[in-house]
């Protein structure tokens, strides 16, 4: 079996890697917070101090942080992933960091002898548990082939993109629509509501008409159930459309509505909302019609 580090066990990387023992890959974690690593060594994998430890002898190395800070953080400097890689290591980054960012790293890892991967999934916290990820990859289609033991594993799609840093567009692609489809769920549901149409019904309406989509199917009865517990927070999505939003800048690319749905997500994470689901972004649609989606009115 390969032997694989694997550092960021969050929302999205502690079911990941405990997929990976699952399948008894040899595999040693780090984490900023080492306590969020207690569940997996129990699971079986064996506990780094530092991302260099976690990352010096393996054949394959995951990293899944928040940001691009957290990335620098986690590769740069004397303990971090780069001291630790050598000869034919394969970096995979699952994060969503800037396509730039992703670049800089593929190139700082092939200096080393390394092979670098950007590839960011789609799915959120349920996909992760139940190793049904899709994986959006930028890097050697080689280097992908010789790993899809480890994509099967977390996921149950693999698309290669192109080269290094195209996974990191294709997830600020992605989480776009995302971000926007969220936003024209909770308006629809806002317009519903105030003008006191059942909020179970209307959303059967969505889910069966041309208005259907993920974001219906996977968020409606979250909104309707005022159920904001954390898939893929308010704040991370925040933090994606940041970087969409810099990227179509710097290419000079039209975004009228990928600037705006950053607004109102920014607006939820002023308010507060940051740490709960992104479906919590309803929450400022329920603030201007003075109701819940489910018609209660909202505590003055």
């Amino acid at each position: 079996m390969k032997t694989i580090g694997f550092i960021g066990l969050g929302t999205m990387g502690a079911p990941m890697a405990s997929n990976l023992l699952k399948q008894q890959y040899d595999l040693i974690v780090y984490n900023r917070t080492a306590s969020k690593a207690e569940q997996l060594v129990k699971e079986g994998a064996a506990l780094a101090k530092t991302p260099r430890e976690a990352a010096a002898g393996r054949q394959v190395v995951i990293t899944m942080v928040s940001d691009d800070t957290s990335i620098a953080d986690v590769y740069e400097g004397p303990e971090g992933v780069l001291a630790g890689i050598g000869q034919g290591t394969t970096v995979i980054d699952c994060s969503t960091i800037s396509p730039a960012l992703s670049r800089e790293l593929a190139r700082k890892t092939e200096a080393l002898g390394g092979i670098f991967l950007d590839a960011p999934v789609t799915g959120s916290s349920p996909a992760a548990i139940d190793g049904t990820l899709v994986f959006m990859i930028g890097g050697p289609l080689e280097a992908i082939q010789a790993h899809s033991d480890i994509f099967d594993t977390l996921g149950k799609k693999i698309l290669p993109m192109g080269e290094n840093g195209s996974g990191s567009v294709a997830k600020l692609a992605h989480n776009t629509i995302v971000g926007i489809n969220n936003l024209a769920l909770a308006e629809g549901f806002a317009i519903a509501s105030k003008s006191g149409l059942p909020a179970d019904s209307f959303l059967e309406l969505v889910q069966l008409g041309s208005a259907g989509s993920k974001a219906a199917e996977l968020k409606g009865r979250k909104i309707i159930q005022h159920n904001f517990a954390n898939q893929f927070s308010l704040a991370l999505m925040l933090k994606d459309l940041k970087l969409a939003s810099s990227l179509t800048d710097n290419a000079s690319i039209p975004s009228p509505m990928l600037n705006m749905a950053k607004s109102l997500f920014q607006a939820g994470q002023t308010q507060g909302f940051g740490d709960e689901d992104l479906s919590s972004v309803v929450k400022v649609y329920e603030q201007w019609i003075g109701q819940t989606i489910g018609g209660k009115p909202l505590e003055s």
